[in-house]
C-alpha cells in the first residue's frame, strides 16, 4: 500500500463523513478507500472506524491517529505547495463558496474577467446562505458578509459591510418625515427576520458616540431573505435596513431615498461587520486563493463601487485588466459616496 495515499484517504474519508465521498473527491473506487483503510489496521493492529453502524465513527485508536495523520497530510500538501508556488502560474481548481445574494449581484459578473486573466483557473461556485464547512467541504476560499465568529480559519477583509435605511419616494409622500431615530416608531418598518429582537441601533455621526441607540421598531411584514425586503420596499411597503451593496443601484436611480443620513444604522451591535475572504489556514496559500481575493478586493474598490453615485460595476479597477472608456465615470456625480457611507 502506499502509506501516504492511504493516510490521505483515511483522513478525507472521517471530514467528509463516508467512502464514498472520499473516493469521488480522490478519483478512485469506494473499494480502493476500503482497502487503504483495512490495510491501514492491520498495520496499526487495531480498529480505526465502528463497524456496527452506517455512519463512520472513530474508535479511540481511529481519533488518535486521525489527530496526527491530518497534521502529517497538511503539511506535505503545504511543502508540495511551497515547493510549486514559487514559479508557477495560478491555476487549477478553485472552490469558492459565496452567499447567493451578494454572489450574483457582485462576484459571478466578475468572474469572465476574472477567468479571462487566468485561464489556467478553473471556477466551482457554490451560492449558498449557510455557513459551510470549508475544510470538511474542501472548498478553497468563502465570502462571508457580516462579524466572523471565532474559527481556525484566516479572514481576510475585502471591503465593508454597511446599512442604510431606506424607502421608495411613494411611501414617504404622505407620511411623517423621518427626522431621527425615534420618528421610526411611527413607521411601517420592514423586519429582518433573522435578527436578535426588533430593535434597530444609531451610531450619530457628528458628534460621533460609541454607545449605539436602541429604537424598538414594528411593521407587519417580515423576511428571512434581504433580496425579499429589497423587493418589499420598492413596493413602498414601508421602511428597510439593508445592506448597500443591496441597495446602491435602486439608491442611484432615485427608486429609494436614504434616511437618516447623519446615523450609522445597525441591526445588531457588536464587533466590526465587513465583507470577508476567509480561507482554510496553511503556511503557503495558494496562488490561485491569492489571486482570487486580490482580484476581487480590486473589484470592489476603496469605497466599494456599491457606495459610489454613478459608478457602476464595471467601472471597478482591477490591476492587470484595462477598463472600457466608456465605464469610466468622470463626473463629480460619480465621485459622490452614497448617504451614511463615508469612511469613519
Amino acid at each position: 500500500m502506499d502509506y501516504f495515499a492511504g493516510m490521505r484517504a483515511f483522513v478525507r474519508a472521517v471530514e467528509l463523513g463516508s467512502f464514498s465521498r472520499a473516493a469521488a473527491e480522490e478519483g478512485v473506487k469506494v473499494s480502493t478507500v476500503s482497502r487503504y483503510v483495512t490495510a491501514l489496521e492491520a498495520d496499526l493492529g487495531a480498529a480505526l472506524f465502528n463497524r456496527s453502524t452506517r455512519r463512520l465513527h472513530l474508535t479511540e485508536v481511529g481519533t488518535t491517529f486521525y489527530d496526527r495523520a491530518v497534521r502529517i497530510v497538511a503539511e506535505v500538501a503545504d511543502a508540495r505547495l511551497a515547493a510549486t508556488s514559487l514559479n508557477v502560474r495560478p491555476q487549477g481548481l478553485l472552490r469558492i463558496n459565496i452567499p447567493g445574494a451578494f454572489g450574483r449581484r457582485h462576484v459571478v459578473p466578475h468572474l469572465r474577467d476574472f477567468l479571462a486573466a487566468y485561464p489556467d483557473i478553473q471556477v466551482d461556485a457554490t451560492l449558498t446562505d449557510e455557513t459551510v464547512n470549508l475544510i470538511a467541504s474542501g472548498a478553497d476560499v468563502a465570502v462571508r458578509i457580516g462579524a466572523l465568529a471565532d474559527s481556525t480559519l484566516v479572514a481576510r477583509r475585502l471591503a465593508p459591510q454597511r446599512r442604510l435605511l431606506v424607502a421608495a419616494p411613494a411611501y414617504l409622500a404622505d407620511r411623517r418625515p423621518v427626522a431621527v431615530p425615534s420618528d421610526l416608531e411611527d413607521h411601517d418598518c420592514l423586519l429582518f427576520a433573522l435578527q436578535p429582537k426588533q430593535v434597530w441601533y444609531f451610531l450619530a455621526h457628528d458628534p460621533p458616540t460609541t454607545e449605539p441607540l436602541e429604537v424598538p421598531v414594528r411593521g407587519r411584514l417580515r423576511a428571512n431573505d434581504s433580496e425579499a425586503l429589497l423587493d418589499a420596499v420598492l413596493a413602498s411597503l414601508g421602511i428597510a435596513l439593508l445592506p448597500t451593496w443591496l441597495t446602491g443601484e435602486a439608491i442611484m436611480a432615485g427608486r429609494l431615498t436614504p434616511l437618516l443620513p447623519d446615523w450609522e444604522a445597525l441591526i445588531a451591535p457588536g464587533p466590526q461587520r465587513a465583507i470577508w475572504g476567509v480561507y482554510p489556514p496553511k503556511k503557503v496559500v495558494s496562488p490561485k486563493v491569492r489571486t482570487f481575493l486580490s482580484f476581487i478586493e480590486a473589484r470592489f474598490g476603496k469605497p466599494p463601487y456599491w457606495d459610489h453615485a454613478g459608478n457602476p460595476p464595471e467601472a471597478a479597477a482591477t490591476p492587470g485588466l484595462s477598463r472600457p472608456a466608456s465605464t469610466v465615470a468622470t463626473t463629480e456625480a460619480a465621485k459622490q459616496v452614497l448617504p451614511g457611507c463615508a469612511p469613519r
